[in-house]
């Protein structure tokens, strides 16, 4: 067997709905009716009122910076256990991502850490929903009223997952979404921006198509960047979003089948659901307990042999050698983000694995175990 730790899921339709806009000849950002359909449609989704779609998910977290205007020398408190797309966003505007210690069992952002580490420059605070579980935003949203600061969410990993009962996204100031080829749902790359705002949304739209001129569209009113998504993408991301809940329920499921045949080996750690949360499982992410640390590439080294592919956790911000250089950081300073980027790896789970890729993957995990 060879099992991919993910793959997407396409019914057909997604290849009728991007012909049509090839047939229309509708290729491009800047026309075709399933770009505003598909920003109509996955805003209303996420219980937002207006959506910016982009080419990517780093680009709507950079889209998201620009459009509240951070800048240069402006600090942004940031989960460090994530993709470094998210720091290097912060980056792009000249501003100084702040890494935040994450919680021991969500493996998300710990509000209880975000205080002290508030300046004067601190402007937002970027919460990234890791691997489909949102974090706890009551106290995150309190302390940004608080010190009047921005919240951006990194939700990249995390469409449809709720915090009490409301959508991801629709908690902040502006929610960021990936479309890449192994999220939730797809466009191969494509990202976008939801917000409530219609001032926001209105700078967003405009920043990422050049900043053109109302008036006069060559005469520039800000500078502004080359983020459009195309319309082609956007074809086949409204195909995706028409069988999002499903998706999300094969992701449920996989997730309650490894936890149920998996939760009595004490050196795996699994992911939890607080009694806050829909955890949509974007990748079942595990962490080797105590007695298996450092070990990891060992055990992934042996399922690789067997046919099941993996993936590793984040290594964090604080411990990347650029930003250390750059910014002064330690390794030390988030010891929890440190353990599970060292320790973590993803199990396969894309939404189409078959039972029987899900039950060899489980044999196999606890043979290793009992026999490494």
């Amino acid at each position: 067997m060879k099992i991919p730790v993910s793959r997407p899921l396409f019914t057909g339709l997604e290849a009728r709905y991007a012909n049509q806009a090839i047939v229309n000849g509708d290729l491009s950002g800047t026309f075709g009716e399933f770009i505003s359909r598909f920003e109509n449609n996955f805003s209303k989704y996420c219980e937002c009122n207006f959506g910016i779609s982009t080419m990517n998910g780093t680009t709507a977290i950079h889209l998201a910076l620009a459009t509240l205007g951070i800048k240069a020398g402006d600090e942004v408190l940031v989960s460090s256990l994530t993709n470094m797309a998210t720091f290097f966003a912060v980056v792009y505007q000249g501003a100084i991502p702040i890494p935040i210690d994450i919680e021991l069992d969500t493996w998300n952002l710990n509000p209880e850490l975000l205080e002290k580490k508030i300046t004067k420059k601190t402007k937002a605070i970027l919460v990234v929903h890791l691997f489909g579980h949102p974090v706890d935003m009551d106290p995150v949203l309190a302390i940004a009223r608080k010190y009047k600061l921005y919240v951006v969410e990194d939700a990249a990993q995390a469409h449809g997952a709720e915090y009490k009962g409301k959508k991801v996204g629709s908690l902040g100031d502006v929610g960021c979404f990936s479309f890449y080829a192994n999220k939730v749902i797809t466009t191969g790359e494509g990202g976008m921006i939801v917000t409530n705002s219609e001032g926001l949304a209105s700078r967003a739209r405009s920043l990422k198509s050049l900043g053109y001129g109302r008036k006069n569209k060559f005469m520039h009113e800000v500078i502004g960047f080359n983020y459009r998504m195309t319309n082609v993408q956007a074809a086949i991301g409204t195909a995706q979003l028409e069988n999002i809940d499903f998706i999300l329920k094969r992701k449920r499921d996989i997730a309650d089948f490894y936890i149920d045949h998996l939760s009595d080996i004490q050196e795996l750690k699994f992911p939890v659901e607080k009694n806050y949360a829909k955890n949509v499982y974007w990748m079942f992410h595990i962490v080797l307990g105590e007695s298996f640390a450092g070990r990891r590439d060992l055990v992934t080294n042996l399922l690789k042999e067997k046919g099941i592919e993996t993936r590793e956790s984040f290594i964090p911000g604080n411990m990347q050698k650029l930003f250390i250089d750059a910014y002064g950081f330690r390794e030390t300073d988030c010891p929890v983000a440190n353990n599970v980027g060292l320790n973590g790896f993803y199990l396969p789970s894309g939404p189409n694995i078959s039972k029987d890729e899900l039950q060899y993957v489980v044999y196999s995990l606890r043979d290793l175990f009992l026999n490494i």
